[in-house]
């Protein structure tokens, strides 16, 4: 490669990289990743000294009895970004949890916004599941805040997690304090913990495909019947997502029951009749054009195919990661 064309490629480098530049810093839509100083890094100067050095000497009783590694982090704003993204690059910069095991967790409260996260790592989703994060911020965490009690809510916050992280089952026992609202539905179903708005974007979006397609098996002659069967699956586990798991099984029953009686119904019109029998036609013609036998002239081939700031505790991770479990809550 000759000097001019070295010279040409570097310089083109260096003009996309300054280009990339203004791109790169506007894309930083939260606060960068603070330094982690212990086990409880109380930028937004929520707790009292006296509940910093409380919550940090619990988190470390109980990562010497786990493994576990948890921190607390207290944030002024997230400057216009979510919460998510933002506790995702703390709990991957500060590699929360040992390397392999991913047995880590992080408290992100931002004050300014009345926002906060519990985020875990992939090696305790199964003991502290999104459901119970979502309760122990609902029914431990928000009504101290409310109050205006910051250090007895997550005094009591990381309690609720480090016993549940021990198999306590903390989330179980708060079961009764989660209002009729978040937890059930008007018809009685039990459904997962998620906010209202989610809930209802979320089951227009399953619903929308699932029922689409159910019309489309009712109406359409020949492959309804198909349809009906591929879907019972779809019904049977996406609905759980919305009305839980009782709602599920009624709605599963009223489908394979409704489908064959609204199908026969359908069936019974003249409308239905006459798709029917326009259908067997073009079959019968794509049949004959797929094989090519066409009688006037040269095809004759026959063949066919098909298409498809905190404690002073020397503190730091131990490389784990997060796969963006646990949940977000405000108060």
């Amino acid at each position: 490669m000759s000097a001019a064309a070295g010279f040409a490629r570097c310089t083109l480098a260096v003009m996309l990289w300054i280009l990339n530049v203004p791109w790169a810093c506007a894309a930083e839509g939260t606060p960068a990743v603070p330094l982690l100083t212990g086990r409880v890094v109380d930028n937004a100067e929520l707790l009292s000294s006296g509940a910093r050095d409380k919550i940090s000497a619990a988190l470390k009783v109980h990562e010497d009895k786990s493994g576990n590694q948890i921190a607390v982090l207290t944030i002024p704003s997230l400057e216009g970004g979510s919460i998510e993204e933002f506790a995702t690059r703390v709990f991957e910069g500060w590699k929360l949890g040992k390397k392999g095991k991913d047995n880590g967790v992080l408290l992100v409260i931002v004050p300014g916004e009345k926002k906060l996260r519990i985020e875990v790592g992939y090696g305790l989703e199964g003991a502290l599941t999104d459901v119970a994060s979502s309760r122990i911020i609902r029914n431990v965490i928000a009504p101290h805040f409310k109050a205006g009690r910051f250090d007895q809510g997550v005094e009591e916050g990381v309690a609720a997690i480090t016993g549940q992280l021990e198999g306590k089952n903390v989330a179980d026992s708060l079961l009764g304090a989660d209002s009729g609202s978040s937890s059930s539905s008007s018809s009685g179903f039990k459904a997962p913990d998620m906010p209202l708005g989610e809930r209802i974007l979320l089951g227009a979006f399953i619903f929308g495909i699932i029922g689409l397609f159910t019309v489309i098996g009712i109406v359409t002659p020949g492959m309804g019947w198909f349809l009906y069967l591929f879907l019972i699956p779809f019904w049977a586990m996406f609905p759980m997502v919305i009305v839980g798991v009782s709602g599920a099984m009624i709605l599963l029953g009223t489908y394979m029951i409704g489908f064959p009686i609204a199908k026969l119904l359908v069936s019974r019109s003249e409308w239905y009749k006459k798709q029917h029998s326009q259908s067997g036609r073009r079959s019968s013609s794509r049949s004959r054009f797929g094989g090519l036998n066409h009688s006037g002239g040269s095809w004759s081939s026959s063949s066919s195919g098909s298409w498809g700031s905190g404690s002073s505790d020397s503190f730091s991770g131990g490389g784990g990661s997060s796969g963006g479990g646990g949940s977000s809550g405000d108060w």
